[in-house]
């Protein structure tokens, strides 16, 4: 190798190991780029940006771009180096995710299928120059993925990203099979096994994360699962640590924001605004920490500075869900204008990311269930159903917007399913308490509606003052003893109580028939055993489920 370029590759191992390297996000290059492989030359910014990936943690957004220049320049003039096309279709979606901006998927899918495709080429000519019969060493006739572990991973990551969770999955434990012993892919089986209602399987692949690898990107996914769990103070322990042995300045972004997201979530915005400012200060723009911001900032009364910061957020990382939540603090403030062209904003931008590959079904069905069409909300949530997304979002969701469209007797297993997994979320136990009673269940419901109120006294600008007013009226309500279950559904199985085990539930029947939804991979998805009746409105002209997202072709190269 050139003594320059052996230097260089020194300087970016050694920057990768100051930061607690050992394989990377951005396709686990560091961890399998063999030493005696002639690389090209990489300066200091993307040294910075491998080594964060290295890491499994942010790299900054200079750094990432400096990272992809330097990638497309050299691929323009060696086309066949497939570990430089993973390095590159990762850090494309690192960049997307980063900054909202889903256009950059198409090509990071093209990047990491060029990677793959090379990569095998190159295994093959190996093995036809070797002497011997072909396939004696094990490699020929192996699929195109096998030895390309850095690929894999980005796919899986990319996979996440458009909210794919079942790809993920795939290609994540791809990897793990191939090479148990690397922690590379457990980041990314957690986030897919999340995505599908897996808890269980997200706990364990959590397990053997920690025992492969330690640092911030295992504290901060360690306080991601328990806050989910329930787990709120092991959680807070987890990020503060994570916080305090933060390297980078977007970890240490990273953790604080963690830490605001807690308070906020127990209904403590003052707590949440240091910890969100902190953030800010350790990061300068930090997206989810300005959107967090704004939150707390409307909770204590300040919504002129809400809307500043909203719109500061949106600008740096454009997600439909920031959107939504501006509108409905416009439409509390009932400044309906305004909040009408954040909503049609939020569309535009859907439409968009299906454009290129993601999946956004489930913030377009929340906006639908109290803005525009529960039915169409109910189909697009039984459709994400059906694609095994049986996450506590989703059921939540699917349980609001059935309970909107008039469907209570179906919207309440749901919606005790979201409550399952352990999440201590005021939306979903103020969901739950308005199911219940408009089931005329009215003790559960002055329960979970009072129980929304303690967790979170301020988790919706425009839901708040119906909690409210509805507790006043259930406290008020006298009579005889409320029922427990809907008359329709007593001595059935498909209720249980929190507690019991979850089987699978078959998605709601949105074409006039029971539909049976086969198991997931994995253990602990959402739902219970229950019968879906037939729809009920059969008046309503209901949109057909959407199709399967895949990403549309991409023509050329870099």
């Amino acid at each position: 190798m050139n003594p320059m370029k052996t230097e260089q590759v020194r300087q970016v191992r050694r920057a990768a190991l100051a930061a607690g390297v050992g394989a990377a996000l951005v396709g686990g290059v560091l961890l399998f780029v063999p030493a005696d492989h002639e690389r090209p030359p990489v300066l200091s910014p993307e040294a910075r940006a491998m080594a964060a990936a290295g890491a499994g943690a942010p790299a900054s957004i200079p750094d990432l771009t400096a990272l992809i220049r330097d990638r497309e320049a050299w691929l323009r003039t060696h086309p066949k180096d497939g570990e430089a096309w993973a390095v590159l279709g990762a850090a494309y979606v690192e960049r997307g995710a980063r900054q909202g901006n889903s256009a950059y998927y198409p090509k990071a899918d093209q990047a990491l299928q060029r990677s793959l495709s090379t990569v095998a080429d190159a295994d093959e000519r190996a093995v036809a120059a070797r002497p011997g019969r072909p396939g004696e060493d094990g490699k020929a006739g192996e699929p195109a993925e096998y030895g390309n572990p850095a690929a894999l991973v980005g796919l899986a990551r990319l996979a996440n990203a458009r909210h794919d969770f079942a790809t993920a999955r795939k290609w994540g434990e791809t990897v793990r099979k191939q090479r148990p012993d690397d922690w590379t892919p457990y980041p990314v089986l957690i986030d897919a096994y999340s995505g599908l209602g897996e808890y269980r399987a997200a706990g364990e692949a959590l397990d053997r994360l920690k025992a492969l690898r330690s640092g911030t990107t295992v504290l901060e996914r360690a306080a991601a699962l328990y806050h989910e769990s329930g787990r709120d103070a092991d959680a807070a322990a987890r990020a503060a640590e994570a916080a305090e042995r933060a390297v980078t300045a977007e970890e240490k972004a990273e953790a604080l924001h963690t830490l605001g997201r807690l308070a906020w979530d127990h209904g403590k915005p003052t707590e949440a605004l240091g910890h969100y400012d902190a953030a800010l200060a350790a990061a300068h723009g930090h997206p989810a920490s300005l959107a967090g911001r704004a939150r707390a900032l409307a909770a204590l009364g300040r919504t002129d500075e809400a809307y500043q910061v909203y719109d500061t957020a949106l600008g740096k990382l454009p997600l439909p869900e920031y959107a939504l939540e501006l509108g409905e603090l416009y439409d509390s403030e009932g400044l309906t204008g305004d909040a009408q062209t954040q909503y049609e904003w939020l569309r535009e931008r859907v439409e968009k990311a299906r454009a290129h590959g993601v999946n956004e079904e489930l913030v377009l069905a929340r906006f639908e269930t109290d803005h525009g069409d529960p039915q169409g909300a109910v189909v697009r949530l039984t459709a994400e159903w059906t694609r095994s997304h049986r996450n506590m979002f989703v059921a939540d969701a699917l349980a609001w917007a059935l309970h909107r469209a008039g469907r209570n007797d179906e919207a309440l297993a749901y919606a005790r399913k979201a409550t399952g997994p352990g999440l201590r979320s005021a939306l979903f136990s103020y969901h739950l308490g308005e199911i219940e009673r408009a089931l005329g269940m009215h003790g559960p419901a002055r329960r979970h509606i009072g129980e929304a109120l303690r967790i979170n006294p301020y988790f919706s600008p425009l839901l708040v003052p119906k909690a409210r007013e509805a507790l006043d009226m259930l406290e008020n309500v006298s009579g005889g003893a409320p029922r427990s279950v809907p008359r329709n559904m007593q001595g059935q199985p498909g209720v249980p109580e929190q507690g019991v085990r979850r089987q699978d539930m078959p998605a709601p029947d949105t074409r006039g028939q029971d539909t049976q939804v086969p198991a997931t991979q994995g253990q602990d998805t959402l739902g219970p055993d229950t019968q879906a009746p037939s729809v009920r409105t059969p008046d309503v002209q209901e949109p057909a489920a959407p199709a399967p997202f895949q990403a549309p072709p991409v023509a050329g190269t870099v």
